[in-house]
């Protein structure tokens, strides 16, 4: 037909063509290779979906520390003190062992109890200074009591503070606690993604945090090595 020409690519590009599906053939099979994920990272992954501040359980009133401990001064002038729902949700069950007893002083700061789990452990240190007055033993006994809830059956130490008007400036409470949780919360997902480079081979790792929350108890399954980092980043 006057006008019109046909061209048959496969007579004029045939070399090229052949080579571009030669390169496919060769590349689909590496690129599932380097995609293949590490158990570890599939599961955390495949569950991040449930911590975010707006989840969070922090009551107004209680007085937090950066160290992830709470404080809360009754009427009477003692303060209960505690371990906040962040630590409760990235944690998940553990077992908790006193490193105080009813009758000794404690500095803010210093070492107050010691979290369990799996030949793993943080340290936990106190949020005021002051004497022990009491000490829950339920909850040293049933660590369960914290998941159900940290603030009321949940607290660890019942403290006479020395210092609390200084102290309690340095803690968070009503909406800037609030805020602060979430500001923990997106550093915590920063934290996962530099730890888990650092600590596994696997360059994947770095993608962790690709859409979305964090899920709950996910240090559970990591290593000894990222509770140390998550220990001296978070709770010190």
């Amino acid at each position: 037909m006057e006008g019109f020409t046909y061209h048959n690519i496969f007579e004029t590009k045939g070399i090229e063509y052949i080579v571009i599906i030669g390169f496919l053939i060769l590349i689909i099979p590496f690129w599932f290779i380097i995609n293949k994920k590490n158990p570890v990272v599939k599961r955390i992954q495949n569950t991040i979906s449930s911590i975010s501040a707006r989840l969070l359980r922090i009551p107004a009133g209680l007085l937090f520390g950066k160290n992830h401990m709470w404080a809360f001064m009754g009427s009477d002038g003692k303060a209960k003190i505690g371990v906040d729902d962040f630590l409760v949700q990235v944690v998940g069950e553990f077992d908790i062992v006193p490193l105080k007893s009813i009758g000794e002083h404690v500095k803010a700061g210093e070492k107050l109890a010691i979290v369990k789990r799996k030949g793993k452990q943080l340290n936990l240190t106190s949020p005021v200074s002051g004497e022990i007055l009491d000490v829950n033993a339920s909850v040293f006994e049933s660590s369960e009591m914290i998941s159900d809830d940290p603030f009321k059956t949940g607290w660890l130490f019942s403290v006479k503070p020395n210092n609390w008007k200084i102290e309690m400036n340095r803690g968070m409470i009503g909406d800037e606690a609030v805020s602060w949780f979430g500001q923990e919360v997106d550093r915590f997902k920063d934290f996962l993604a530099v730890s888990l480079k650092k600590n596994t081979p696997d360059a994947s790792l770095v993608a962790l945090q690709e859409g979305g929350e964090i899920r709950s108890k996910v240090l559970a399954e990591l290593d000894n090595d990222i509770w140390r980092d998550f220990e001296n980043e978070f709770l010190q």
